[in-house]
């Protein structure tokens, strides 16, 4: 059965959903994207993920086609349309469809996109995230979650080749963050992450780990962290709306930790399941 996909205004079969060649995202990637959970049938955090989208499209002066209320409704319909009850839904928005030119344009409607992806999200993993650590070739805004993703294309495609499930990016020594992911370590049951700024993203699925962290016993220590302690570290743990919350067991074939999923990664997995039946750890 073919998806049903929202382009603009309307509910299309997948087969029948076309973009402008001529739209900003194609030729310029001038554009905003962001991707939300969907657990047991419940979107995670959504209200947290439209903040960010909002940010994002006002750091680079972009107005969404519709209002925040009315973007979680399309949320919602499109998955009760496509019946997802695990994955993810994908927004994206673009400045819209012009002849292309550089500066902004102005008197056009944004383009406003959004599909669903089914994927097990299991409450348990057998096995931790294998990574790989690669330069960080990105723009200096990486806290906007831009559609221009090829750095981290070529990142994961590195990481794909050398048999592993993500990139681990590093620049002027220390690690930056995964390839779609925030990247942590663990050390004495404090987790380690690197603060917020214009470097990295601000992670969704890192605000909702922090927002329970109090109550696992776990302390929290924001500073940024170089490669040989990662591979020191007692866990690593990446975190993403479309992984959750994974511990990764090897960075560049040397195992971490025992080289199993670690008890601070598995209990973090649990609770963010646990709260995402209450409709996410964000709200």
């Amino acid at each position: 059965m073919s998806r049903i996909v929202y382009v603009s205004g309307d509910f299309l079969p997948e087969e029948e959903a076309k973009v402008s060649v001529f739209d900003r995202g194609f030729t310029f990637a001038d554009g905003i994207y962001e991707v939300t959970a969907v657990i047991d049938g419940k979107l995670v955090d959504l209200d947290a993920h439209l903040a960010r989208l909002e940010r994002s499209c006002g750091e680079i002066r972009l107005d969404l086609p519709c209002s925040r209320a009315e973007l979680a409704a399309l949320h919602a319909e499109l998955a009760r349309r496509n019946g997802l009850t695990s994955g993810g839904v994908y927004l994206q928005v673009t400045r819209g469809a012009v002849d292309r030119s550089f500066p902004f344009p102005t008197g056009i409607r944004p383009t406003l996109v959004m599909f669903t992806q089914a994927r097990a999200m299991p409450r348990q993993v057998s096995r931790g995230y294998k990574l790989l650590s690669v330069p960080d070739l990105r723009w200096k805004r990486r806290d906007i979650k831009s559609v221009g993703l090829l750095a981290q294309v070529l990142a994961k495609q590195a990481a794909a080749e050398a048999g592993c499930d993500e990139a681990l990016m590093i620049e002027d020594g220390v690690i930056t963050e995964g390839g779609s992911s925030t990247a942590w370590i663990v050390r004495d049951r404090t987790l380690i992450s690197r603060p917020l700024s214009n470097a990295v993203l601000p992670g969704i699925t890192r605000a909702a780990v922090l927002s329970y962290l109090a109550e696992t016993g776990f302390s929290f220590e924001e500073r940024a962290f170089t490669l040989e302690e990662a591979l020191a570290a007692d866990e690593v743990i990446v975190t993403a709306a479309t992984s959750l919350v994974m511990p990764a067991t090897e960075i560049d074939g040397q195992p971490i930790g025992g080289g199993q999923p670690g008890p601070v990664a598995r209990r973090l997995r649990e609770i963010y399941f646990d709260l995402a039946a209450e409709g996410g750890a964000l709200g």
